[in-house]
């Protein structure tokens, strides 16, 4: 190969490089570059900073050696003293680069092998990062392709520029592909590696699902109604909850269509797949109730504290509420958001009952009162001790059968009972060693310091040494078998939220962090505003 031959063939050679694999003209070109540059250092020497540059439009080829100018040379390879340069270049100064024509030759057949591996690997990477750049704005939509082979049930699928794998996992059960199947999958990963783009697809995903009644149904696609939750058993079962923002247009029935044709050809395409379509309402009790469907709910029981709701269904709907293997709950669980116990009617009743009995007997052995006035205050909704002593007064003289001389003596009982209460917590705290300094923590009560000083924390380090789990419990998953760790303040009913925020003023307390600049407390002689 002559570099100084056929100056337009290097040019089309570019051309056709950059069509065939769908890259830049210029990069190809640089490659050619970088390619010749490193060929004429085999010839001029490995240190010489040779460039070579082919002009964009004649294919003209041009070498040259940069050298930098310096006062005194110490590698004649790479530098060029500031008279030399000056002879060359009369405005040159120190630090400047001079660049050196050097003269056209012939590639030796190493020289040309090497030129040719530089070349391969600079358009093999450019076609990478092209692919790259291409699939990664393509997460989260459907991509058609063709099955080019299937390894220990993984398929790997030609998208045309690039390949995409299915995992084993991510295939629906049951289904198989044959070599040059057509396949439709969702892209929910993208990864930048060593030997290419990695492109993850997916046929479980939720969002595939919801990206099929996208296709199908024009409501969806224009906007008018739209996909607010997804909830999928693949290949069993699935849950979609749809909102339309047009009244006159039915969110459910859009995506039903004639005969059930637009719903018949999302199941289609997932096995059979059976779809449950439910109306999405902001009210959570509602959505809770339709997405539960098609059981008939009785009553449903909000607990937004503990982030969970009870739903109460007739004895006869109770199998079809809670679904094959618990399929049916799960499904509205994962929809909704919310932890959903089922119960019923007999089953809610009799808790109920049992609830009664105990906040009665509470009231009974606490404030010393007897069953009918017992009876009244749990049946009037108090739960403890601490409600009926700290309630306003008129609210419980204005009990059925209670007068105001009746109510006050009744709060006053109870405001005994939890004096004396107080001070046997005192006493087995003092007993147990937690210091008073615990007490200042917000949110502590002395009950808790019992509790803490029964875990061995006793004072403040101790408390800020402990992890947010260490107070309220956590849940161990392993094997397939649930465990529930207890904290040492488990029956106490505290958030993540309030543990964390204990912990946190516990080690501000201890000097182990700075309090954050909102509460942090004004120095003595200022005024907080």
């Amino acid at each position: 190969m002559v570099v100084s031959a056929n100056r337009l063939e290097l040019l089309q050679i570019a051309d056709a490089v950059a069509r065939e694999k769908s890259i830049d003209r210029q990069i190809v070109v640089g490659a050619m570059e970088d390619a010749i540059a490193k060929a004429a250092r085999s010839r001029y020497g490995a240190e010489t900073d040779v460039h070579a540059e082919i002009h964009p439009k004649t294919g003209e080829l041009r070498l040259s050696r940069h050298l930098q100018v310096v006062e005194q040379v110490e590698n004649d390879a790479i530098e060029i003293s500031l008279s030399e340069a000056r002879r060359k270049n009369p405005a040159a100064q120190a630090g400047d680069v001079i660049s050196d024509p050097l003269p056209p030759f012939d590639f030796g057949r190493i020289a040309a092998q090497s030129a040719k591996q530089v070349i391969v690997q600079k358009v093999r990477e450019a076609e990478r990062d092209h692919q790259f750049d291409e699939y990664k704005d393509r997460i989260g939509d459907i991509i058609n392709g063709v099955v080019k082979r299937v390894e220990y049930g993984n398929v790997f699928v030609d998208l045309g520029r690039g390949e995409g794998i299915i995992r084993r996992d991510e295939l629906i059960p049951r289904e198989t592909f044959k070599v040059s199947d057509r396949i439709r999958a969702y892209v929910y990963d993208v990864r930048r590696e060593q030997r290419g783009p990695q492109i993850f697809l997916s046929r479980t995903h939720p969002q595939f699902m919801a990206k099929l009644f996208g296709q199908e149904v024009p409501e969806i696609y224009d906007g008018i109604v739209e996909i607010k939750a997804v909830a999928r058993d693949p290949g069993s079962r699935a849950k979609i909850a749809v909102i339309s923002r047009d009244s006159s247009i039915d969110p459910v029935g859009a995506c039903v269509g004639m005969r059930g044709s637009r719903v018949q050809a999302v199941v289609g395409e997932l096995q059979g797949e059976k779809v449950d379509i439910i109306p999405w309402s902001q009210d959570i009790a509602t959505f809770i109730v339709n997405a539960l469907q098609p059981a008939e709910v009785a009553k449903v029981v909000l607990d937004e504290e503990a982030d969970k709701i009870e739903v109460v269904v007739p004895d006869e709907q109770l199998s079809l509420a809670i679904g094959r293997r618990g399929q049916n709950v799960r499904l509205a669980s994962q929809l909704t958001g919310w932890n959903i116990d089922i119960l019923t009617e007999a089953e809610e009743s009799e808790r109920r009952q049992k609830e009664f009995l105990s906040r009665t007997e509470l009231f009974m052995s606490a404030m010393n009162v007897d069953e009918v006035v017992g009876q009244l205050l749990a049946s009037e909704g108090f739960r403890t001790v601490e409600e009926v002593a700290y309630v306003d007064l008129p609210e419980l003289a204005g009990i059925q059968g209670f007068d105001e001389d009746t109510a006050s003596e009744i709060q006053n009982r109870a405001l005994g009972y939890l004096a004396e209460r107080e001070a046997e917590f005192d006493a087995r705290r003092q007993e147990l060693g937690v210091l008073d300094a615990v007490r200042e923590i917000d949110g502590i009560t002395t009950a808790m310091m019992v509790a803490l000083g029964e875990n061995d924390v006793k004072s403040i380090e101790d408390l800020a040494g402990c992890a947010t789990d260490d107070l309220i419990g956590y849940t161990e998953r392993k094997q397939g078998e649930t465990t529930r760790h207890a904290g040492f303040l488990d029956s106490f009913n505290l958030s993540r939220d309030d543990a964390e925020a204990m912990i946190m003023a516990a080690r501000v307390k201890a000097g182990w962090i700075e309090a954050p600049a909102a509460e942090a407390e004004p120095e003595s002689g200022e005024v907080e505003a």
